[in-house]
């Protein structure tokens, strides 16, 4: 017999020295559930992301509902908006009465005790299909923007929402929100910067479901180039001096370290969102039969949670909510 002092395998030998020695663990309480959200009475099934859809504000409740029940206790929503309601300057994007705010109108008083989080961007107002104000030689105006981001954001803090998320990209609009915010009373809103959104090839199933994709040109301009570690903490630098309350890393998956490079820098809280892209490949090769759909899934969101995210963003958050609670 070989003469062994360590043996690190006596530490895996039973389901309950394994539950014991666990690094890292995953729970419904690290997951938030994006939405999807229309001006339809229907659902409508999103051909690139199955089992994900546009939802009627009824469906909304009905699913924000089975949310609360799977223990999944926070949303994020985003709208499709109709074409004629978009503009150059995405103006919709602040309007009281629009989509989004009565979601969250509905949905507070609905569900009081469920935690909302806003999308704040103008690609899904804006005819050009960019999440700024475009120049007349095709620029996206980054200081003008952000002046309509904050009127988006309190808008939708006036609706209801606990958390705003700007995942627009413009330089300096936290510290603007922030102040907008706070000017407006709205001092107990947080926000959850998009700290790090790189412009990355995984969105595309994303575009489809908001039918957001620009109609010009490309989001290189202010999104990140996906091979930048070191200014993903130039951007954590930012945003935390400027007020966030929490950062993020989007994609997760393809930027693990990135993830851990940003846990090391902040003291925040870190989030990250595993993409349209992300969850189509899953979705794809488990209806397929190439993967076991339920250990794939837990096993890419436990590796997001070791690479250091305190939540995460996912597409698969009931379902990952109820495999968990059937242990």
């Amino acid at each position: 017999m070989l003469d062994l002092v360590q043996r690190p395998r006596r530490n895996r030998k039973s389901a309950w020295v394994r539950a014991m020695t666990r690094e890292t663990w995953l729970a419904p309480d690290h997951l938030i559930y994006p939405l999807f959200v229309h001006e339809g009475a229907e659902t409508v099934p999103i051909a690139s992301m199955p089992g994900c859809a546009r939802l009627s504000l009824d469906g909304l409740l009905r699913e924000a509902e089975g949310a609360l029940l799977d223990g999944v206790g926070a949303v994020v929503l985003f709208p499709a908006v109709e074409e004629a309601l978009r503009g150059p300057r995405g103006d919709e994007a602040h309007n009281p009465d629009g989509l989004v705010p009565r979601a969250l109108h509905a949905l507070r008083e609905r569900f009081p005790e469920l935690t909302l989080i806003t999308d704040v961007a103008l690609d899904p107002y804006s005819s050009a299909g960019h999440d700024g104000i475009v120049a007349p030689d095709g620029r996206i105006l980054n200081d003008e923007t952000v002046e309509v981001l904050c009127r988006q954001a309190v808008c939708q803090a006036r609706a209801g929402a606990d958390i705003i998320s700007p995942s627009d990209m413009m330089d300096g609009r936290v510290g603007a929100i922030r102040g907008a915010l706070d000017a407006a009373g709205f001092t107990e809103v947080s926000i959850l910067a998009y700290t790090a959104k790189y412009a990355s090839a995984f969105y595309g199933p994303f575009r489809d479901a908001l039918d957001s994709a620009p109609k010009f040109g490309d989001k290189k301009t202010y999104q990140m180039d996906p091979g930048n570690v070191r200014e993903a903490l130039r951007e954590v630098e930012a945003d935390e001096a400027e007020g966030a309350d929490m950062v993020m890393v989007k994609p997760a998956g393809p930027f693990l370290d990135v993830i851990r490079a940003v846990r090391e820098a902040t003291a925040l809280p870190v989030a990250a969102y595993q993409v349209s892209g992300e969850y189509a490949m899953l979705k794809a090769a488990s209806q397929n039969g190439w993967l076991d759909e339920r250990r794939v899934v837990l096993e890419s969101l436990t590796g997001i949670r070791r690479a250091g995210a305190d939540v995460i963003l996912t597409y698969y958050a009931r379902q990952a909510a109820r495999w968990l609670r059937e242990g």
